[in-house]
């Protein structure tokens, strides 16, 4: 099962994508999950500390750049590298043991301009992920960035789903329009709507109302729940501050329809 999670900053995918993770893991499964997001805080959500969280992504890890394409980011401007690097090894030798044994890969997002080229760590970072998605076989959370940078045409097909998390705010609705417009164009057969901070009927509706309009099924919906800003609060992630917890509890149903729908 290979799922990517996107949606707008702040709307809690991190949240859904460290509590999936958790939860799988829990059941049974080998799950590697991914942190393709700028903001790098998969880690310390699926339960490491502040010091262990942070990890240095692959995308800025200059020394695994050249290593993988032949040339480092400085000197790439100008010069050959290579576009198909080998990258078999790289989760093995840095993905991180986190709570649940669940593995952790800081893989980092793609860059743009600025100062010196990125090619390389680009093509590092696209190559890595078709290895994930097409030959390993571990459960794949991928907690990602709403522009979808990292994925293909070829490497979109191979993803059973993608979840956009919605929360009850126009904002959040424009982010999964501009989602969906990305996604067609680069060829994800399916894409699926979790709502979140799901406070009153009112709110539930209008997710309803407006993911209907795109076309896009609504498969779980997340109610608010104040134990997820007591847990930030106290440092943990919210299945471990309490497991019962109404969210955990949501994203428990979410995890269940996942499995039996992309799993034998």
């Amino acid at each position: 099962m290979k799922i990517a999670i996107a949606g707008k900053g702040g709307v809690g995918k991190t949240f859904v994508s460290a509590t999936l993770s958790r939860l799988l893991a829990r059941d049974g499964y080998e799950v590697l999950a991914v942190d393709a997001d700028p903001n790098l805080n998969l880690g310390y959500s699926l339960g490491l500390g502040y010091e262990e969280s942070n990890i240095t992504p692959l995308s800025d890890n200059n020394e695994l750049v050249k290593e993988k394409t032949g040339v480092a980011p400085e000197e790439a401007l100008g010069n050959m590298f290579n576009m198909n690097p080998p990258v078999k090894d790289i989760v093995d030798r840095f993905a991180v043991n986190t709570p649940d044994d669940v593995k952790l890969l800081v893989m980092g997002t793609v860059k743009g301009g600025g100062s010196g080229c990125m090619c390389g760590a680009n093509a590092l970072l696209r190559v890595l992920l078709q290895h994930m998605l097409i030959q390993r076989g571990e459960v794949l959370v991928m907690d990602m960035v709403a522009g979808l940078e990292h994925l293909g045409r070829g490497t979109a097909r191979r993803m059973d789903a993608m979840l956009v998390v919605i929360e009850p705010r126009m904002k959040s609705v424009d982010t999964v329009r501009r989602i969906l417009k990305m996604a067609e164009e680069i060829e994800v057969e399916t894409v699926l709507a979790v709502g979140n901070k799901v406070l009153r009927p009112k709110d539930e509706a209008f997710i309803m109302e407006k993911m209907g309009e795109l076309g896009v099924p609504v498969i779980s919906i997340i109610p608010y729940d104040q134990e997820v800003a007591d847990a930030d609060m106290e440092g943990v992630p919210v299945i471990d501050y309490n497991e019962n917890a109404p969210a955990v509890l949501a994203v428990k149903k979410l995890e269940e329809y996942l499995v039996d729908r992309y799993t034998p």
